[in-house]
C-alpha cells in the first residue's frame, strides 16, 4: 500500500471545494478544444486530431499548455484538436477519426491481442498508472488487496476489466468481493454505500481529501498491477505515413508537460478558465490534482534521466506482465515503438528538462 495523503494535504488545507460539480460532470464530456492558430509556415505537417480518454480537465495539463502556448504550431503543425472523452480511443484510431489517442495500456493491449489491431504505444505520460482502491481511513481502511475480501467495492463499468485484472494479480476470485456498480462520483464511498472505490489517486482521492476526509489508497501499481498510463497511441500506418508530424507532436507535448511539471497551477488554471469552463471545475481542487499528478505519476527516475514520456525496458516488461495477468500475451515489439521518441530526444537533447 502506498499512501499519498501527506502530499495531498499540503494542497487540501483550508480548501472549500465544489466536489460534486467536479465529478458529476465526468460523463458529460465537454467541448473539444479550439486548436491553436498556426503561423504561415506551420501548415506543412498538417492537422492532428487527438482523442482523449477523459474530460478536458487538469488531467491534460501538458496538452492544454501546448495548445495555449502555441507549442504545436511552433513544432510545425497546422492545428491540433483535443477531443474529450470518456473513450478508450481505440475505436477512433481504428476508424480513422483520430490520429492519436491518449488512453490506458490495458485498452490498447486488449485490442492488439484480441483483434490484431495495428496499434503502437509511442510514449507514456504516466510512469505509474493512477488506479487505486480508495477507502476511508476511519472506515474500511483497505491497506492490502486481501482486505477487499468480503467488502463492497464500487466499480465503474469502464473499469471492470482493470479491476478483474487487479483481483487476478492478487489471487482473489471475483466471488470473494461484493462488486457494486457505481459512477465516477465518490459519494458512495463517503456515504458508506461501499467500503472501497476504484478511483484515480490524483482525482477522486484528492477530491475526498479536500472535504477533510482522510483517504487510504491501495495503488494498483504497487500491488501487483504496474503499467504505464496515458499512453500516446497511434496506428502502424500513421507511424509509416506521418512520422514527422508525430515527432512534431511529441516535441510540443514534451514542452507542454515540462511546463506542467514545473508549475502545475498553470494547467489547472487553463482547465478551469478556458478549456473546461462547462465542467464546473474548482481551481483549488484542480491545482491539487495537477500537483499530485505531476509529482506522483509523471516524473520518475527514468524521466529525470531520459526525458518525459520515455518508458524503461523494465517498465515495458512490467506492463506486458500486467497484460498477461489479464490474459493478453504480447511482446515488446507487439505493443511499443519508442523509436520516434528516441529520435526527438536525439535531435532536441535540451528537452530532457523534467525537475524532480
Amino acid at each position: 500500500m502506498t499512501s499519498t495523503r501527506p502530499l495531498l494535504r499540503r494542497f487540501a488545507a483550508g480548501a472549500a471545494v465544489a466536489v460534486g460539480a467536479l465529478l458529476l460532470s465526468a460523463c458529460a464530456g465537454g467541448a473539444a478544444s479550439a486548436p491553436s492558430e498556426s503561423s504561415a509556415d506551420s501548415a506543412g505537417l498538417g492537422d492532428l486530431t487527438v482523442q482523449l480518454s477523459w474530460i478536458l480537465n487538469e488531467e491534460w495539463s501538458g496538452e492544454l499548455i501546448a495548445d495555449a502556448e502555441g507549442y504545436y504550431a511552433d513544432a510545425g503543425l497546422a492545428s491540433v484538436q483535443l477531443v474529450p472523452g470518456p473513450s478508450s480511443g481505440v475505436p477512433e484510431l481504428l476508424s480513422g477519426t483520430a490520429d492519436l489517442s491518449l488512453t490506458d495500456a490495458l485498452s490498447v493491449g486488449a485490442a492488439v491481442a484480441n483483434e490484431a489491431a495495428p496499434l503502437k504505444i509511442i510514449g507514456a505520460t504516466f510512469q505509474k498508472n493512477p488506479f487505486t482502491i480508495a477507502s476511508l481511513a476511519d472506515g474500511a481502511d483497505i491497506t492490502t488487496p486481501q482486505d477487499m475480501i468480503g467488502k463492497k467495492i464500487g466499480v465503474q463499468d469502464s473499469n471492470r476489466a482493470v479491476f478483474d485484472a487487479f483481483l487476478a494479480a492478487n489471487g482473489i476470485d471475483t466471488s470473494e468481493v461484493d462488486i457494486v456498480p457505481v459512477q465516477y462520483d465518490p459519494a458512495p464511498l463517503t456515504t458508506g454505500e461501499v467500503d472501497g472505490l476504484i478511483a484515480f489517486v490524483t482525482s477522486q482521492s484528492v477530491a475526498i481529501e479536500l472535504q477533510g476526509i482522510e483517504v487510504t489508497d491501495l495503488l494498483f501499481a504497487d500491488n501487483g498491477l504496474p503499467f504505464v498510463g496515458h499512453v500516446i497511441t497511434v496506428t502502424d500506418d500513421t507511424i509509416a505515413s506521418d512520422r514527422d508530424a508525430l515527432k512534431a507532436f511529441l516535441t510540443a507535448e514534451i514542452r507542454g508537460w515540462n511546463d506542467a511539471v514545473a508549475d502545475p497551477g498553470v494547467g489547472a488554471q487553463l482547465a478551469v478558465d478556458e478549456y473546461g469552463t462547462d465542467l464546473g471545475l474548482d481551481l483549488e481542487s484542480s491545482t491539487a490534482s495537477a500537483t499530485a499528478q505531476a509529482e506522483l505519476l509523471v516524473v520518475s527516475d527514468e524521466t529525470v534521466e531520459n526525458g518525459l514520456f520515455t518508458i524503461s525496458a523494465d517498465l515495458q516488461e512490467q506492463t506486458l506482465a500486467s497484460l498477461a495477468t489479464s490474459g493478453y500475451a504480447l511482446t515488446t515489439a507487439d505493443l511499443f515503438d519508442l523509436t520516434l521518441l528516441d529520435e526527438v530526444y536525439a535531435e532536441n537533447p535540451d528537452l530532457v528538462a523534467s525537475p524532480r
